[in-house]
């Protein structure tokens, strides 16, 4: 008798934890957590010895649901599948297009592992260690990145592992330690750290010390004007755009997945730097920034262009800025007559090519797939007419 009273009673004080736990998560803006709902979080090696987060992360792990569904801003569209685009992103698309297209663009039912049927996704999760981690574009952070933004579901082990070995390479102490300060501004290529961190919270690693060791960073690093730069010049002030819009992503993934203010702060005042440009325009000439950033390219590494730019604004919650509409309209200038948009001028060489930018797949038409896909996720398509480009 007096067994089965400890027994309820350890039950009671647990079950009292938990409604503690899950209304203190409420007042902090995360969703409400269910008996059954069991954060999906990958500890870090440390962590996995003893089998529990450290404690000040768990609430903030918390927040993740196992498929990483807060997002913040929802950019989903409701389009026709008879729109000439979207029929043929669902006829001829690559698998992981298709269910990225179902999902977000004509409210379809998609089973998560979809992605998986995709020849590309297999082919990315080939032999991910057989170069450098940032080996161009070989290497495991830029098959992450493409993972993520392929649609592979957050517990494909594959990728869980790509992703381990990532954050192994970003977090070494001894490389962050390295980050030179000219003039109070870290000179740091944020774009690094923003992609990997953006990409790891897709997977469902934002409880990860790791992921928030590069958080703090990037906080620390951010300049004044709200971006970041590389630019060892004593004399560099401005952010560049390039730096910036990655670690903008990076850090609105990390706030949608654990609700963290500072990195809210920090995506507001990044959006504004580059809204202040009208997302591709220079303040000081009025002119483009440069050539390559009117023209959507696929995919775009840590390269900024308009498409790239107004997709990540959009998962900011910033696509109702009207000081996106200039780029929006140049965009939609764009569509071909048969509704389609083409990735140009690629950055990447096919597999077996010589010299550098070889590519670890072809992504031959997935590349203007995904273009077409990331054009009608911003809106492009309402701006529209068509041309023979």
């Amino acid at each position: 008798m007096a067994g089965n009273l400890r027994d309820v009673a350890w039950y009671a004080s647990l079950l009292m934890l938990w409604r503690r736990l899950s209304t203190q998560l409420r007042r902090d803006g995360c969703p409400t957590l269910r008996t059954g709902d069991v954060p999906s979080v990958r500890p870090s090696p440390e962590c996995r010895l003893t089998g529990m987060l450290p404690r000040h992360r768990r609430a903030a792990a918390a927040c993740r649901s196992p498929e990483g569904q807060r997002r913040g801003a929802d950019t989903r569209r409701v389009l026709s599948a008879r729109d000439p685009a979207v029929a043929w992103l669902l006829d001829e698309g690559d698998p992981a297009v298709r269910a990225l297209v179902s999902r977000e663009l004509v409210g379809r039912q998609a089973p998560a592992e979809a992605a998986m049927r995709s020849p590309l996704v297999r082919a990315l999760l080939t032999d991910p260690a057989r170069d450098h981690p940032y080996a161009k574009w070989t290497g495991a952070h830029w098959r992450l990145v493409s993972l993520a933004e392929l649609g592979v579901p957050a517990r494909q082990p594959e990728a869980l592992a790509v992703c381990d070995m990532v954050l192994d390479h970003w977090a070494a102490p001894q490389r962050l330690e390295e980050v030179p300060v000219i003039r109070g501004r870290a000179r740091r290529c944020a774009s690094q750290e923003g992609n990997a961190v953006a990409a790891a919270c897709r997977f469902g690693f934002a409880g990860d010390p790791r992921v928030t060791v590069l958080v703090e960073h990037l906080l620390e690093w951010q300049w004044p004007d709200g971006g970041w730069n590389c630019d060892p010049r004593p004399e560099a002030s401005s952010s560049s755009v390039h730096e910036t819009l990655p670690a903008l992503w990076g850090l609105h993934e990390y706030e949608a997945a654990t609700g963290d203010a500072r990195c809210a702060t920090a995506v507001h005042a990044a959006g504004d730097l580059l809204l202040r440009r009208r997302v591709v325009y220079s303040r000081r000439t009025g002119q483009p920034i440069h050539p390559s950033v009117v023209q959507p390219h696929y995919p775009p590494y840590w390269h900024y262009d308009l498409l790239q730019a107004l997709l990540v604004l959009g998962r900011a919650g910033l696509a109702d800025d009207p000081r996106t509409v200039p780029a929006r309209q140049m965009l939609a200038a764009r569509r071909r007559k048969d509704g389609r948009w083409r990735a140009v001028r690629p950055w990447w060489r096919a597999p077996g090519a010589t010299g550098s930018g070889v590519e670890a797949v072809n992504w031959a038409d997935v590349a203007h797939q995904m273009a077409t896909l990331n054009a009608l996720r911003v809106g492009a398509a309402d701006h529209s007419r068509g041309t023979d480009r």
